[in-house]
């Protein structure tokens, strides 16, 4: 139980930094760079934030199997889904509005961010020589 609850911390840590990265995409990356640009960048950047949050906080997590680190980054991507999802419903955008984000439309590389937020743990790990 103690790991789910810290893969959920860090879940709301990485949240709370792709709201911020929302917010600087919006008022800060696309009125200065362009849509395409903008969103392209903000991809990046959220897909390196998310890597790194990971890496950081990895020891404390204490995932030591390969299975465990894979399993953390499914819930990551379920949570992320289910809240982008929600979220965009709750807005009362349409469907086809919320599935354009997945189509890599205007530069939205989302689908690369959530690849990246499902392998993060096992990717970090790596990198850190875990094996």
């Amino acid at each position: 139980m103690a790991l789910i609850t810290k893969s959920l911390t860090i879940w709301l840590v990485i949240l709370f930094c792709a709201v911020a990265n929302g917010a600087l995409r919006e008022g800060v990356l696309i009125p200065h760079l362009g849509k395409a640009p903008g969103f392209f960048l903000s991809g990046v950047l959220l897909s390196a934030l998310i890597l790194v949050i990971t890496f950081l906080a990895l020891p404390w997590l204490g995932a030591h199997r390969p299975a465990q680190r894979i399993g953390i980054g499914v819930f990551w991507l379920a949570l992320t889904l289910v809240f982008e999802i929600s979220f965009g419903r709750f807005q009362g955008k349409p469907w086809a509005t919320i599935l354009e984000a997945y189509t890599f439309k205007d530069g939205n590389i989302w689908p690369v961010v959530l690849l990246v937020t499902a392998a993060a743990p096992y990717v970090a790990d790596r990198l850190r020589g875990l094996p």
